[in-house]
């Protein structure tokens, strides 16, 4: 019962985090791609084609367009994905609406880069948040989740693709000047979807030389409370046999890491070097403590 309770709150925050995202995602293109006339990728740069050619609605062309790709990541990505994407095939084209309207003729600004850059930002940031939860905004951002499910090809890189097509879509009936801008928009958001999704999972690795191996072990087992892996080495120029210590550490733990070394063995030798994703006991599952006897 108790676990059921949690299942049902961890759901209700992650349909909250989808709802504001969405919402993000909205201001970035009421406030500052529709204004200015810029193109973009994903579901709007295609819903842009759509209204040039045909006079759809964009908020209509994306309802239908994300109720197709819903259908897809639910079929490939499973039911927790379906649900939560489910708010944002609802919500996404509802908020993109209501702003239009609430909006109406206000510009908040018309210089081409700032609405570049804070649209990119607002896009990239809503997306890294609905995407680390397993879901997505709907539409374009679920063929990149199931390319990355059955093939492994990052997500970065099949926006990057996907949004590239869409935007010479667009340029066929834009000005050089909002293409340029478009295109700055597209590396701006998927730059910073990079960065965030990488966030929170990049980790410090540490290789430590020194002739205090088990001190320097039981030092950072006890004080840092961190796996230590020993491998088995010699020194190039004495041939000296030795261990090497193989330690991985969140980077605020760095400087005291460093300080726990430096005060076992002033002279130890050390090789730092940044990890991008790190997974087991200690980050992406729980620590178990195993007794030494065991």
């Amino acid at each position: 019962m108790k676990s059921s309770s949690l299942f049902s709150l961890r759901f209700l925050r992650n349909v909250l985090i989808v709802i504001f995202g969405n919402f993000i995602y909205a201001v970035g293109v009421v406030f500052f791609i529709l204004p200015s006339g810029l193109i973009t990728g994903g579901t709007t740069g295609i819903g842009l084609i759509m209204n040039h050619f045909t006079g759809m609605d964009i908020s209509i062309f994306v309802g239908i367009f994300n109720v197709a790709m819903f259908l897809l990541g639910a079929l490939i990505l499973g039911k927790e994905f379906a649900l939560t994407t489910l708010v944002s095939t609802i919500f996404y084209p509802l908020l993109l609406g209501i702003l239009q309207r609430a909006v109406g003729s206000f510009i908040l600004t018309q210089d081409l880069f700032l609405s570049a850059l804070f649209g990119g930002l607002c896009i990239g940031i809503s997306l890294a948040m609905i995407i680390r939860l397993g879901a997505s905004t709907g539409g374009m951002d679920i063929p990149p989740l199931v390319l990355q499910k059955l093939f492994r090809i990052p997500v970065s890189v099949s926006l990057y693709v996907f949004d590239f097509i869409i935007l010479i879509g667009q340029m066929l009936f834009s000005d050089k000047d909002t293409s340029l801008y478009g295109i700055i928009l597209v590396i701006v958001y998927t730059m910073t979807l990079d960065k965030l999704l990488a966030l929170g999972t990049a980790k410090t690795k540490l290789e430590i030389v020194t002739k205090h191996s088990e001190e320097m072990k039981d030092a950072i087992l006890a004080d840092i409370d961190r796996g230590v892996t020993l491998l088995h080495g010699k020194t190039g120029y004495l041939g000296i046999e030795t261990d090497v210590l193989s330690c991985v550490i969140s980077p605020r733990e760095l400087y005291r890491t460093e300080k726990v070394v430096h005060e076992v063995d002033p002279n130890a030798f050390i090789v730092l070097s940044k990890v991008s994703s790190v997974t087991g006991r200690g980050f992406t599952k729980e620590k178990k403590y195993i007794p030494k006897n065991s």
